[in-house]
Order: C-alpha cells, then structure tokens, then sequence
C-alpha cells in the first residue's frame, strides 16, 4: 500500500480516489449488449452466456432437480452455516417492518401511510471468481420477509452449464423457486426488459463489477428501478494503539481478495503502526488462494497517518466507505460520530467478515462514496411507501380556507375550485 503521511487536505480527494476499470467507452459497451438483449431476448442472453462465460445455456432456467442435486453436493456443516446465517438475517429484518402509520394532522382529516412489497424483483447474485451465495441470503431473505410475490435470481453458470449448489441451496432455503443460470451486463438487461424465459421485473437488486453496475444504472433510466450503485468492494479501517496489527491486516486482505478492481484504505495515528500492518500483510498474504487477486487490489490501495481522531473522521466521511472498521478503544464514540458509511464495524473483535455472511446486517452496500446518499439494502428497499388521506365534511371545512389561498396563489384556479364546489353543496 501506498502510505501519506499527514497529507494536506487539498489533496484528500485526490488521494482517496477510486480505482477504475480502464475501459474506453464503458456505457457504449454496455448499452449495445443491453440493446441486443432487449431486441433479441434469449438468443442473445444464450450469445454473450457463450462468450463471457463460455457456457452453452439452452434452457436458462434451473430446474427441480438441479435444488436437489444442489441439497445433496453440500456438506451438513455448510448447510447448517447457511441455515444459521439466514436467521439472524431474518431476525434482523424482521424487525425492521413499520407498522401502518395513522395521524389526524387536523380534526376530520387524517393521513396514513403503509407498506406495499414490490410486486416483481429481480436478485443479481455475482459468480465470477467466487460464487456469492451469501448475497443470495441478504437479498432473498428481505424479499420474502416484505412479500413480493414475484421473486427471481440471475447468477453466471459456471463452463459446464451448472450453478454453484450453495447458491442454489440459499435459493431454497430462503424460498425463492425461479433461478437463472445468466450473468452480467445480460442478466441486468433479461430482468429490465424480459425475454421469452425471464420475466421482466420492477426493480433490480444486487451488487456487481463496473459492467454489472453500469448496466444497473442504464436500465435505472429507462424507468426500471434498483437499489443503489453497488459496485467494486472496499474497506476502511481507522485504527489507534489499541488496535492489532494482525487483525488489521487480515481485514484489510478480506476485501483485497474480492477482486483487483477493490480497494482498502487504512487510516492510522503512527507511522509504526502502518509498518506493522504491512509487515503483517506480507506474511498473511501468501497463504491466501487468491493472494494474486489480493496483491493487485493492494496495488492501488492506501494507508494515511492522521495528525488526529478529528482529522481521521474528517477522512472517514469525506470517503464514505462501503464497510468501515473503527479498531479504536472509543469505538462507539466515534460511531456517533460517522455520517457517511454503509455499514460499520466496532472494536477489536468485529471483523467485517461478520457482516458479510451472518451477523444480520445486509452486505448490500453503496460504494464508490454513494453512502453520501444511500443506504445499504434493506425491508424497506422490497416495499413502496403509500399515502392515503380521507377528510370528513367538517374536515374540509376546516382545510378548505389554507387549500385556496395556496392555490389561488400560485393561479392553479381548478384546484381551488375542487375544494370550493364540495363546500357549495355540502349538506347543511
């Protein structure tokens, strides 16, 4: 990792800027393959599944059989690491359902709110390098959980046709029946526009690399909806003299190994705590089976000695990092102190590793600085909010007089009028 040590603040920006895919063109490449798959349906799903895939997919759709050879390739203690996962994620989510909300703002009128589950989701669950069926947990379980009645998952085969079983057992046990062996910029497109297998949905769920992200955000303009620009992995740890080198480094190759385009970035008091880190990294990196994937994420990846706590905050929100891991002795202190994060990790003993399989906590996260804005997933990225109002006579009587000097005001005479002629012949 590059070190800055005391950097000045000009160039915090600079420093803290996001590896890009190196790429000319990205949302021409992009918009041609989901143009294809919007003219041409399944038979260029089946093209580009060839291709980025090298799988021959005639029948995108797994079936009955697959669940169940899936159930039986797996081992009892990852079935029951699943299982075990999947209630603390739901125990979690569960709780975060808003009962119906109901106020009378003024006598005779009253306003409530409830929550409606999305009728059509699409889940995109990244194979790749490694085959994310942890992601299957965090999106199909709130899914069911609000009650989308139309729920399906896209995911690349593998060469030979088939899906990884623990995505699939995840699919099951969760409860989510339609499963398609299709990945990339083509699953994003199949769920935006249907194809003769794939039905379209409303909204799309799921994190990706720069192709799946760029495709997510093309199809958001064309008026399918998605949960956030989940792109890339990244992790920053702000550490103080409390915090353990090894741990340290073990959380920051946790995010290396994800894939070359993610990025780590450790923040420190002390220029010798940085070197420990490093050393650390060094000696844990070569037992890792991807420490290549690793090596090229820490390549472009950063560590910054701050001159204080406040500065080191400063850094932490102006970067907004995707998971943030507070290996400080005043961890929940500086908690309060976190504005822009997408999910954070206190103390010495929670590795963010945690969060992305089991804790409860969803690991659908914005990245790229989008927790500015956005929120990781959650229940209430399955449902839509609707208001209701309903106003007795007496409550338009009341309401009748704000209602026609804002309307008159702004010369939108019919609206004035609606009110006025329910006032003209209300019963006396």
């Amino acid at each position: 990792m590059k070190t800055y040590f005391h950097p000045d603040r000009n160039s915090w920006a600079e420093i803290l800027a996001r590896p890009s895919l190196e790429i000319q063109n990205l949302d021409l490449v992009v918009s041609t393959i989901l143009d294809d798959v919007r003219k041409q349906g399944d038979a260029a799903v089946r093209r580009y599944t060839a291709r980025f895939d090298q799988a021959q997919i005639q029948e995108p759709e797994v079936m009955p059989q697959e669940f169940e050879a899936a159930r039986n390739a797996l081992d009892d203690s990852l079935r029951q690491a699943i299982l075990v996962a999947k209630e603390n994620i739901a125990r979690f989510h569960a709780a975060q359902a808003m009962p119906v909300m109901e106020v009378e703002t003024m006598p005779g009128v009253r306003c409530s709110r409830k929550s409606v589950p999305i009728q059509k989701v699409g889940l995109y669950v990244p194979g790749g390098t490694a085959p994310l069926f942890s992601s299957v947990l965090m999106l199909g379980v709130p899914a069911v959980l609000a009650g989308c009645p139309e729920i399906i998952l896209c995911t690349p085969p593998s060469p030979d046709g088939t899906v990884h079983p623990a995505i699939l057992f995840a699919a099951e046990a969760v409860g989510i029946r339609r499963v398609f062996k299709i990945g990339g910029v083509q699953a994003i497109g199949a769920m935006a526009f249907g194809t003769e297998s794939v039905p379209m949905v409303f909204k799309i769920f799921g994190p990706g690399n720069q192709y799946v992200t760029t495709a997510k955000q093309i199809v958001s303009r064309m008026g399918i909806a998605i949960d956030m620009p989940a792109g890339p992995s990244e992790v920053l740890v702000l550490a103080d003299h409390s915090a353990i080198p090894a741990f340290v480094a073990a959380d920051l190759l946790s995010q290396a190994e994800h894939g070359p385009d993610s990025q780590v970035v450790l923040v420190a008091m002390q220029e010798s705590f940085v070197a420990a880190v490093q050393n650390e990294i060094n000696l844990q990196l070569e037992s890792l089976p991807r420490k290549e994937i690793a090596r090229q994420a820490l390549a472009h990846s950063i560590a910054i000695i701050a001159r204080s706590e406040d500065e080191a905050m400063d850094l932490v929100n102006l970067y907004a990092p995707e998971h943030l891991i507070l290996a400080t002795e005043n961890a929940g202190q500086l908690a309060q102190r976190v504005i822009n994060a997408g999910s954070v990790f206190l103390g010495n003993f929670t590795p963010e590793s945690v969060g992305d399989y089991a804790s409860g906590t969803n690991h659908t996260l914005p990245t790229n600085g989008f927790a500015r804005a956005f929120s990781g997933a959650s229940l209430d990225s399955f449902v839509k909010k609707i208001t209701f109002q309903e106003l007795s006579a007496d409550g338009l009587r009341r309401i009748a007089p704000t209602v026609e000097a804002m309307a008159e005001a702004e010369s939108l005479h019919a609206h004035a009028a609606a009110v006025r002629i329910r006032l003209l012949n209300q019963p006396v």
